[in-house]
């Protein structure tokens, strides 16, 4: 049976309520978590991707370099606790959050982790999110900052296919930097590409097997965490 033209409009109307009501509850989620991250001086990273960037192998050479920062990570995964499993060799506190399908993490969910990982004494909080460009980028989690990463293996096409994370992102990290010479990636185009979205992003280029460009990965998120520190509490 057609549903008429009125009804469809109703059920639309309906549909966008819902939406608007759960990011509302949401956002007011986040913001408490904002308040009690600014509160305790924890600087909070939101890595955003597509699967297969390589954001897991990234983060455990990112954390085996991080020393002293006292750093927590929480994973989110649509199934398993692999990648937890994968972090926690790292010697610092992890927790996953299966989402059991769904595309994206919210600040529901965030909440109800965090007790797992030690606040008390925290400099930095890496929320690895669900392998997606799209869901993730709509929810705060509370996060300072989101990282939106892309490999050289998906194309240079994927800020202008994908804009929205780009556009939002603190930083984006170009993955994967030591197979770029046996692939035919547009180094200069995948550039403009990030810069005609968000122009003037700061773009690094990493790569966890050869180490190249970790160095200064590493510096800023330090100097994200120093700047945080220099904010007084509740600002």
């Amino acid at each position: 049976m057609c549903e008429t033209e009125g009804t469809g409009h109703l059920h639309q109307h309906q549909h966008v309520a819902v939406h608007r009501h759960a990011m509302e509850a949401n956002d007011e989620i986040a913001s408490r978590l904002r308040r009690s991250f600014a509160a305790r001086g924890v600087f909070v990273l939101n890595l955003i991707s597509a699967p297969g960037s390589g954001k897991t192998t990234l983060l455990e050479h990112t954390l085996a370099q991080l020393a002293p920062l006292r750093v927590s990570v929480l994973v989110g995964d649509v199934e398993t606790e692999r990648d937890a499993e994968r972090l926690r060799s790292c010697g610092v506190p992890v927790s996953q959050i299966v989402t059991a399908g769904t595309c994206h993490l919210e600040a529901e969910m965030v909440a109800n982790h965090l007790p797992e990982v030690d606040q008390r004494e925290l400099d930095l909080l890496i929320v690895e999110n669900v392998g997606n460009l799209v869901c993730p980028t709509a929810y705060d989690l509370g996060e300072d900052a989101k990282v939106a990463l892309v490999s050289t293996t998906e194309g240079e096409d994927k800020p202008l296919k994908y804009p929205a994370i780009f556009h939002r992102a603190q930083v984006a990290l170009v993955t994967k930097s030591d197979l770029a010479p046996y692939l035919d990636f547009d180094r200069e185009a995948l550039f403009a590409n990030i810069h005609t979205v968000h122009p003037g992003l700061d773009v690094l280029e990493v790569s966890a097997k050869t180490g190249e460009g970790l160095d200064r990965w590493l510096a800023w998120i330090r100097a994200q965490v120093e700047a945080k520190r220099a904010v007084p509490s509740g600002v």
